[in-house]
């Protein structure tokens, strides 16, 4: 049986549903940072050769709509660690993709609910977008010096405010909590509105990660990934700056 080549971290199963194919292993953790090192850590031993962060992400800059489609330049750990992606990979997946900008990516711990959270970690860090795994990803890709790629979608722009329902609505392996999210409504039923609004948002970010998931999966589609990653030219192997 051929190995996976690429790992691919996500949070949501439906994440991993939509990158996961032959070349690729996808590890859906539900925002469990010490379950995702784990898991990363045993799929790194069977011999991996690169590491990709896919999924939907919180905006952080103002203006960012649900959709918007980002290509990360490094990712800032929440203890300040930056973590710099792959610049070859990181140019390949911009081509892929019409209107991707590039960005930096905040790691957290835990979703960000409101509009206040989301400004004082923007103008903390100056990222654009954050989530709860990308910087996991590139803290153990660093340490076993693997190829680091970040692929996320705008789904809650800073601007808006996450119902609590929605903050309980990821299940430890990725699943969605369905009763949880039942017993927030049945407590506080006036935040209906605010979760259909947010499921809008989350569903205009899953149609273009769905079409992104397959433009990806098509690139990482190669007999040796390491391989493609240095048949470029000299320039871009010696690290030209992605341009924003």
């Amino acid at each position: 049986m051929k190995l996976p080549q690429v790992i691919a971290v996500t949070g949501l199963k439906t994440e991993a549903r939509i990158i996961a194919g032959p070349h690729v292993h996808a590890i859906a953790c539900g925002g469990n940072a010490l379950a995702l090192e784990q898991a990363l850590e045993s799929a790194v031993a069977n011999k991996a050769s690169a590491i990709l962060s896919f999924g939907v992400a919180g905006g952080l800059e103002p203006a960012l709509a649900p959709g918007t489609k980002l290509v990360a330049r490094s990712v800032i750990g929440e203890d300040g660690v930056c973590y710099a992606c792959d610049n070859v990979w990181s140019k390949q997946l911009l081509s892929l993709f019409d209107g991707a900008l590039t960005a930096d990516i905040a790691g957290v711990s835990a979703p960000l609910a409101s509009k206040v959270e989301k400004s004082a970690l923007y103008f903390k860090t100056g990222a654009q977008a954050a989530d709860m795994e990308s910087h996991i990803a590139g803290k153990v890709a660093a340490a076993h010096n693997l190829p680091f790629a970040v692929f996320r979608v705008i789904a809650d722009p800073a601007e808006r405010r996450l119902p609590h329902a929605a903050l309980v609505a990821l299940k430890p392996d990725g699943s969605i909590a369905f009763g949880a999210i039942t017993r927030s409504l049945l407590r506080n039923p006036a935040q209906i509105p605010q979760l259909f609004r947010t499921a809008k948002d989350a569903r205009a970010a899953f149609v273009t990660l769905f079409h992104g998931g397959k433009l990806i999966s098509g690139m990482l589609g190669v007999s040796d990934f390491r391989k493609l990653l240095l048949d470029v030219s000299a320039e871009d192997v010696l690290g030209r700056t992605l341009e924003i």
